[in-house]
């Protein structure tokens, strides 16, 4: 799951991309309101965390400008503003959710998660797909009720394509969504991690599409 933060104050910024790390995320850091608008307009995030009190440009304007631009990746704004007014007018310039500070992280995750499930047409926090049970909550697969050891990145990978089953993800999705700036971004790497995971997971769960990409079919997985 990659992630824009958007926050300008250093400490906060750093403590929830600290936390977002710790539950499988990748989180991309902007610290003003033109770079985040430039940002969320040309890559692509599973989700993004506005704080309204930016630099530059503010953050209503950042999020009106992603919607009238057909950007519709789930927003939480995070924000001191926390009068209803203020929180209306985020909802209705096209905000998914709306936090309060201060607030717990453990809260900021849940929401986090839920928003990124419900975009992706998934309402319960294990997600199914014939054996294969993903615990979005404690990070956990499952094949037939027995735990796998999986890596952080094998973990990523079968958790996005679960959570898009049924749909074909394309190698360049994939490779944006589960790598970061550090990692080895290829096809060949991502081919690579695809057999590492089948052999895990069961050789039938993912299944390739040539010249398209992979999927999880449910329905028919196992």
């Amino acid at each position: 799951m990659r992630v824009l933060l958007v926050e300008d104050e250093p400490v906060i910024s750093a403590n929830i991309a600290t936390a977002l790390s710790s539950v499988g995320c990748l989180t991309d850091v902007s610290s003003d309101g033109e770079d985040a608008w430039f940002r969320g307009d040309t890559e692509d995030f599973d989700l993004v965390i506005l704080d309204l009190g930016l630099p530059k440009m503010d953050g209503l304007a950042v999020l009106k400008r992603w919607r009238s631009a057909g950007r519709k990746m789930p927003v939480l704004i995070l924000t001191a503003r926390g009068s209803w007014p203020e929180r209306v007018e985020g909802i209705d310039a096209g905000a998914d959710d709306y936090l309060a500070k201060p607030f717990q992280i453990e809260e900021l995750i849940a929401r986090v998660r839920a928003l990124v499930r419900r975009a992706a047409g998934q309402s319960s926090p294990i997600l199914e797909a014939g054996p294969v049970a993903v615990d979005t909550r404690q990070m956990r697969v499952t094949v037939n009720g027995a735990a796998l050891p999986l890596s952080p990145l094998e973990y990523r990978l079968v958790a996005y394509l679960i959570l898009h089953q049924g749909r074909v993800v394309s190698p360049s999705e994939l490779i944006e969504h589960l790598y970061g700036d550090d990692d080895a971004r290829d096809a060949n790497a991502l081919e690579a991690l695809v057999t590492r995971l089948r052999r895990k997971v069961g050789s039938d769960v993912i299944q390739t599409r040539r010249g398209f990409g992979y999927v999880v079919d449910g329905r028919s997985a196992g």
